[in-house]
């Protein structure tokens, strides 16, 4: 990718050396990335490391300045087209976000402190399509002062290079430098602004009564700002008056790691605290948000929590400071050494570079404009777990089959299907919505299931059609997903479904009777038949399985029957029929009865009833689950007898021998497919045949498993025809 970072500044600062870091990191992974920022120390370091650097004053806040870093922002991603912009400060993220308006592009912040949210500046706030917080309770605030959604919020640290903060790097040039001697020397980075300058003046306060307590005492004070020269001054003044070098200001410097290999003991916050901890340094937690103290296993929880910045505790007074810093360094050396271990262990294991550049990346694709963009339509968003399996395992083929593709889909529950999926998802029938999807997508995947039938109803058949000859009039490629065709039977459908297929660019199927009802309206284009996308689908782990298992009070470890079972008209007495040959598995078989719900407000009534009328216990699983858990549930079972027709497929995925209750042509085609027996007709149940049957099936169980699991892998293999064939469609469509 190519990523342009926009920051105020590249002084001396943690937010600032976050970011060069950052970009480091990206730019050595193959990343093209490239800066905006008003300048500073860190300037030549970037350009050494291949990263471009265009000036900008976006560290100041009047109109003036601000129009002019407007000006250079929106030049450069003209020039540049970046895939991603990410801002690390409010100016920079203010301005980009006006800026996104009009030009499009993907955009992040990150949130490296708080701010004030009153007033005027909180209308500067801008965070983005999505927002990396550095700590927790940064986290927290984004959420409670600007209403940002939680899963619109990525977690990061401050990485740090432990290499260039090593215990092995040298701090005697420095000590030679700076004529530091013998002594004991503790040392502070820190940017030195009005805001963040607090630790600093104390420490030059404390100058002579540390001197007094620990003759020859240096401290040594890193970084630059607005208020160097005032502090510089105020230093002179106090070695002046003891007669010797104790404070020592270098201004802004970007080694860093050497300046903190020269001290005994580091006191600060934020990130440089972290760098002084990952050299092996004791660090006394102290800065202008709040004073923690002595870092020890015991703080480890609280500093995490902010980002080591202690914005928990209360600010320090100058006698808590000098009693902090003098009761470390008198410490045993053993104790020291023990304190600068565990501080770099806790820097190794959490705060690594990689784990930051992890962290970005995998925001910057949450948000980034992928090459192609696929919008989905189906049955989705209805809480039904079959149609709802289909779209999972979709996404899922998609996603493992190339990072470069954008799926939006068509839900009647849009938020569901964003929580459940993290899919983008808008409303299926706000007309405006979807046209403007279609006109902006690549191609319209239609898609999978059984949408081109009217047995549910002519007027759903007509949705699924009308949006199909809606991204064909936008000239855009169809592809009908891994369908189940029919049964049509109105002769005025028939010719509507003939004149939109005869149009799709694609079209694969799921099985061949599909094929057979396309042949039959007289279609003549070719058709592929692949296989439902569920054989892609990964089910839940066997724990949680067992756990699902356990809580509908099914006894442990005794074989069961999954029974699945659906409203519908016209069934006479099935429900008694079906009762019995439950009853009657449990009894001959020993199989207890365990009914799933594959949509619940449909399913839990007709369950009811066919429980109602057993003479055998039975068990339901009637607590929210997710199609893979459905599956990882119907894959601890010893036989399935399902009428609704994924009940089936996920019993064949998992390849569990299954019995077929037909209310629907297609389930009868199904099991043809998968070569397994239908228990029955529901509007003409024969209960006995259906006993007679299901004897049969027990009786050559294994062979019908050995069948099974052949048909399986075939069928999962088949499943990946559809995405290969669906990426060759993308590509054909930018040509």
């Amino acid at each position: 990718m190519k990523i342009m970072m926009a920051t105020m500044g590249l002084d001396i600062g943690g937010a600032e050396t976050h970011i060069v870091e950052l970009a480091k990191e990206l730019k050595h992974r193959g990343h093209d990335v490239l800066i905006v920022s008003n300048g500073g120390v860190y300037v030549p370091e970037v350009e050494a490391a291949g990263i471009r650097h265009y000036a900008a004053p976006l560290n100041q806040r009047s109109v003036t300045a601000m129009n002019r870093a407007r000006g250079v922002l929106r030049r450069v991603i003209t020039e540049e087209r970046p895939d991603v912009v990410h801002a690390h400060a409010r100016i920079p993220a203010f301005l980009c976000g006006l800026l996104k308006k009009r030009m499009k592009f993907a955009f992040v912040t990150s949130c490296h402190g708080v701010y004030q949210v009153s007033g005027a500046l909180k209308l500067l706030s801008n965070w983005g399509e999505h927002t990396l917080a550095v700590s927790e309770d940064i986290r927290d605030y984004l959420m409670e002062q600007y209403g940002i959604p939680p899963e619109q919020i990525t977690l990061t640290i401050n990485g740090i290079d432990t290499e260039k903060f090593s215990p092995s790097v040298s701090g005697e040039a420095v000590r030679q430098e700076l004529g530091l001697g013998d002594a004991p020397v503790v040392g502070h980075v820190s940017r030195l602004d009005q805001a963040a300058s607090h630790t600093a003046r104390q420490l030059i306060a404390l100058a002579p009564r540390l001197s007094e307590r620990i003759p020859g005492i240096r401290v040594l004070i890193t970084g630059g700002g607005g208020v160097y020269e005032e502090l510089s001054a105020q230093a002179r003044e106090v070695n002046r008056a003891l007669g010797r070098e104790c404070l020592t200001l270098t201004g802004p410097r970007t080694d860093v790691n050497r300046l903190v290999a020269a001290c005994d003991l580091f006191v600060g916050v934020s990130r440089a605290a972290l760098e002084a901890m990952a050299a092996e340094k004791p660090a006394v937690l102290s800065g202008a948000q709040g004073h923690t103290g002595l870092f020890t296993q015991s703080l480890l929880d609280k500093a995490v929590d902010t980002n080591f910045c202690c914005r928990t505790d209360p600010v320090s007074n100058e006698d808590q400071l000098f009693e902090e810093i003098t009761a470390a360094l008198a410490l045993p050396p053993e104790q020291k050494r023990e304190l600068g271990a565990y501080g770099r262990q806790v820097v190794q294991e959490r705060y690594s570079v990689s784990r930051m550049a992890e962290d970005c990346l995998s925001a910057y694709a949450k948000v980034r404009r992928k090459k192609y963009r696929v919008v989905m339509s189906g049955y989705y968003g209805f809480g039904n777990a079959g149609d709802d399996a289909i779209l999972d395992s979709i996404q899922q083929a998609v996603r493992a089959a190339s990072d470069d593709v954008s799926v939006t889909v068509l839900s009647n529950d849009p938020e569901l299907t964003k929580k459940q999926y993290g899919l983008d998802a808008i409303p299926r029938f706000r007309v405006l919505r979807v046209f403007s999807a279609l006109r902006e997508g690549d191609v319209l995947l239609s898609g999978g299931g059984s949408l081109l039938q009217d047995t549910t109803s002519t007027r759903s058949l007509l949705y699924y059609l009308s949006v199909i000859r809606c991204a064909q009039w936008l000239h855009k490629p169809v592809m009908l997903y891994a369908n189940g065709i029919g049964p049509v039977r109105k002769p005025a459908n028939r010719r509507r479904v003939r004149h939109v297929v005869e149009r799709a660019a694609l079209v694969t199927l799921r099985d061949h009777a599909s094929a057979q009802e396309l042949v039959q309206m007289g279609i003549t284009r070719p058709a592929q038949v692949t296989a439902d996308p569920v054989f892609h689908l990964e089910p839940a782990g066997e724990e949680r399985s067992r756990a699902l298992l356990a809580g509908t009070g099914l006894p442990q470890g005794r074989p069961f029957v999954a029974v699945s079972v659906r409203d519908w008209p016209n069934t006479g007495d099935f429900f008694a029929q079906l009762a019995g040959l439950c009853c009657h598995l449990r009894r001959k078989h020993k199989l207890e009865v365990l009914f799933l719900l594959m949509q619940p407000e449909r399913d839990r009534q007709a369950t009811a009833q066919v429980r109602a009328l057993m003479e055998e216990p039975s068990y339901v699983l009637d607590v929210p689950t997710t199609p893979r858990e459905l599956m990882g549930v119907l894959g601890q079972a010893q036989l399935c007898l399902a009428m609704r027709l994924h009940t089936l497929i996920f019993a064949a995925r998992m390849a569990v021998p299954a019995m077929g209750l037909v209310y629907d042509p297609k389930v009868a085609s199904y099991l043809e497919e998968l070569d397994l027996p239908a228990a029955g007709d529901v509007e003409a149940f024969d209960g006995l045949e259906a006993v007679r049957r299901a004897d049969a099936l027990m009786e050559h169980y294994n062979a019908v498993l050995a069948r099974l699991r052949e048909k399986s892998a075939q069928l999962t293999r088949a499943a990946g025809e559809n995405e290969r064939l669906l990426l060759e469609l993308l590509e054909s469509s930018k040509r």
